[in-house]
């Protein structure tokens, strides 16, 4: 669940009951990050292995008991990826947005890709989504700064073969992926 809301505080608990598996809330819309977190944790919202982990099923992380159940944080493109860095061993995903929230259609900024660069350098095993006009135009812009989860709408939705954009799309992510992992 990406929670592009007011106050993410009061829905954490209906989420967890609703049977939420990822709850993403945005570092601007809350005062207090680490209890949040803590909130999101004692709902049920557990860390995982990073996706990059062999260690993972279809059905959650073999030699765990319990699901897959992650905290993302979001920041706006005015928010500086330095707010982010404290909470950043405390979360299982970044999310950049790569437009202002609000709407679907909007222009890629690919001015935010430092960012995804910064945190991908300083969090290596962090999963880092970029959201906000994503597609075949911008996604090898996305995975070589380092982002590893995506969130492509219109490109798909207008797409005349949706499927090949998705394919595409985690093609892209994939290859970029190993690629990193074998320059380690």
């Amino acid at each position: 669940m990406h929670m592009m809301v007011a106050r993410p505080e009061q829905w954490v608990q209906p989420m967890a009951v609703a049977g939420a598996n990822q709850y993403t809330f945005h570092l601007e819309a809350t005062d207090n990050p680490g209890a949040l977190i803590k909130d999101i944790r004692e709902n049920g919202m557990k860390p995982v292995p990073s996706s990059s982990c062999p260690l993972l099923s279809s059905r959650g992380a073999v030699g765990f008991d319990f699901p897959l159940l992650q905290v993302g944080l979001a920041i706006k493109p005015g928010t500086t990826v330095e707010h982010l860095a404290p909470w950043a061993n405390q979360i299982d995903m970044a999310l950049v947005m790569t437009v202002e929230p609000g709407f679907g259609g909007q222009k890629f900024m690919e001015d935010m890709m430092p960012k995804v660069q910064w945190l991908r350098t300083q969090f290596p095993s962090l999963d880092i989504e970029v959201d906000g006009g994503v597609g075949p135009d911008t996604i090898h812009k996305c995975a070589e700064a380092g982002a590893n989860m995506i969130v492509s709408g219109s490109a798909i939705m207008k797409s005349a073969d949706p499927r090949s954009v998705i394919n595409l799309l985690r093609n892209v992510c994939s290859e970029a992926a190993q690629k990193r992992c074998l320059d380690r």
